[in-house]
């Protein structure tokens, strides 16, 4: 198979929970565990930092990765979902370059496997975690930076012993899964913390934190609450309200690096890395400027924790009218987010080009009960070109809702 065969193979045959949700959910680390001693334990030779949490995993992510590669180092990088191609959610980044993983290697190693792969009933998740393990353990990297997919107890990617263990924050998302508590998701996400392993805990609440002291203290552990040890705000190309906190989380996870490795990162390091996040890594979705006039902002907040900040940032900003491009996923709780949209604004209701979008119709609906009042298309294009056509130069349009309304943006 060619690589499009492939990545088409991957998507449509396996269990894929942001394709299909509850089914593609496993509660155990089980096939994970098997796969992985099938490809040699990979891991076992790696270094890592492992990152958890409801928002701000990916932009954390990033910032480390972009400060380890000024520093010097070879960095794997694990994360998702992807927004444009499969490849983006494994990359090298170097010194010399910033790099995705081949096609060549993603469609070798799911030839080499897939007959194990379905005989084993192995999850999308599970054989992209085994991938990226492969991949990293092959290019030899001198750190990897994983994002748990989801939760963190029984996240696939809970099978290392990473150098620091990140969590940056706790709100409500998945809680069909994780609990409807913030305490219950804590518990869940506090998984990752591992016996003698720092833990650096972004931000907190008195119902987390209690959850994150106890499990450090089961694990004899040392926990880094980085919102009270760390008060400065240094410049960064990520210029979202809510990386304030993610600079927190990644200038306390540097110092645990500093202190408690071999690793060598300087301040120099750290700000030239923050000021470069995007040149360094590619990211983008995060507060991504798509044009001046009129001021056009995506984003890929989608809870309730991310879509306040956002929409509290866009209330700063100077505009004459706001143009709202949105679309959900149908297990989004719609009572919990809609009050948060403004009502004066102009809404272009889409689904996105997903099994699990929510119609149009029933997200303007919804929307009409709070108030909040536009038309719906056919597409998330359309829907922009929609926005487009009717802003004035002195408009605002933001385009979010779904991390996947964002995808098919910037496709």
């Amino acid at each position: 198979m060619n690589y499009q065969e492939t990545t088409i193979w991957m998507f449509n045959q396996l269990p894929m929970y942001q394709h299909q949700g509850a089914s593609a959910y496993k509660k155990d680390l089980i096939n994970i565990q098997l796969l992985i001693k099938h490809l040699d334990n990979p891991h076992q030779n790696l270094k890592f930092i492992h990152v958890a949490g409801t928002n701000g995993k990916g932009s954390t992510s990033h910032m480390l990765a972009s400060i380890l590669k000024e520093a010097g180092y070879k960095v794997g990088l694990y994360t998702s979902p992807h927004l444009r191609d499969y490849r983006e959610r494994i990359k090298i980044i170097s010194p010399e370059s910033s790099e995705e993983i081949s096609e060549d290697f993603v469609c070798e190693f799911i030839e080499s496997n897939k007959s194990f792969f379905e005989s084993n009933a192995i999850s999308f998740f599970e054989m992209s975690v085994g991938l990226a393990y492969a991949y990293f353990a092959k290019e030899k990297v001198d750190i990897a930076i994983i994002e748990v997919g989801m939760g963190g107890r029984l996240d696939a990617t809970n099978i290392i012993t990473p150098l620091v263990s990140v969590i940056t924050n706790i709100g409500f998302d998945h809680t069909q899964f994780l609990g409807n508590t913030l305490g219950a998701i804590a518990a869940e996400k506090a998984g990752i913390i591992k016996a003698n392993i720092p833990v650096v805990i972004g931000e907190y609440t008195t119902e987390t934190k209690n959850v994150f002291l106890v499990k450090a203290n089961e694990n004899d552990t040392e926990i880094y609450f980085a919102s009270d040890l760390i008060q400065e705000n240094p410049a960064s190309d990520l210029i979202g309200d809510y990386q304030i906190h993610n600079k927190k989380t990644v200038l306390q996870t540097i110092r645990v690096l500093n202190t408690q490795s071999d690793f060598k990162i300087s301040p120099d390091n750290i700000n030239s890395g923050l000021l470069n996040v995007v040149k360094n890594t590619k990211l983008m979705g995060r507060w991504q400027q798509l044009a001046d006039k009129p001021k056009t902002i995506c984003d890929t907040a989608h809870n309730k924790n991310g879509l306040e900040i956002v929409l509290n940032q866009i209330q700063k900003e100077k505009f004459n009218q706001l143009h709202l491009v949105l679309g959900v996923v149908n297990d989004k709780d719609l009572n919990e987010i809609l009050p948060l949209f403004p009502k004066n604004a102009i809404y272009y209701f889409c689904k996105p080009n997903l099994p699990r979008g929510l119609e149009a119709t029933i997200l303007q609906s919804k929307a009409s009960d709070f108030d909040l009042k536009g038309n719906t298309f056919d597409s998330v294009s359309k829907a922009y070109a929609a926005a487009k056509n009717s802003a004035q130069e002195d408009d605002f349009i933001y385009l979010g809702g779904s991390t996947f309304v964002v995808a098919e943006i910037l496709s």
